[in-house]
């Protein structure tokens, strides 16, 4: 009995970590990371986005894994955690999308030569509104 709690532990934190490797290597082939210290202009302060993506990664594991745990701060702590995790789904799609060159193929499809800034920004108020739809009125799937 001992042996197989061994053995699953061993094989769950195996794939664990071949996952989150999986997982930054991603963040970092589609250039998030470094997109994002250039934006900042802070490239004397890489390692702190690094590790606060890479403590970001444990934290958010460790509340999924252990559902038990009450953290205090309650709404405060619940709203900077989920703003978080929203620019950060964002700005990993966005990414993507633009390592694809969605944007400017869908761009050159439409016509569409002058406001691409409100384009963008109706596309992302749009997903907010969604969001706000889906958690307001508590839908399930």
């Amino acid at each position: 009995m001992l042996s197989e709690h061994i053995l699953l532990g061993f094989i769950g934190l195996c794939a664990g970590l071949a996952v989150s490797a999986g997982t930054f290597a991603f963040l970092i082939v589609i250039g998030v990371i470094p997109r994002m210290i250039g934006k900042c202009n802070r490239a004397a302060e890489t390692i702190h986005f690094e590790n606060a993506v890479i403590l970001g990664g444990i934290f958010g594991t460790v509340m999924s894994v252990f559902l038990q745990i009450q953290l205090p701060l309650g709404p405060l702590l619940l709203c900077a955690y989920g703003l978080s995790a929203g620019i950060f789904v964002g700005s990993i799609a966005v990414a993507l999308a633009e390592i694809l060159n969605t944007f400017p193929i869908v761009f050159r499809r439409t016509g569409i030569k002058t406001g691409l800034f409100w384009v963008m920004l109706s596309m992302a108020l749009g997903k907010l509104c969604g969001s706000l739809y889906y958690f307001i009125n508590r839908i399930a799937g």
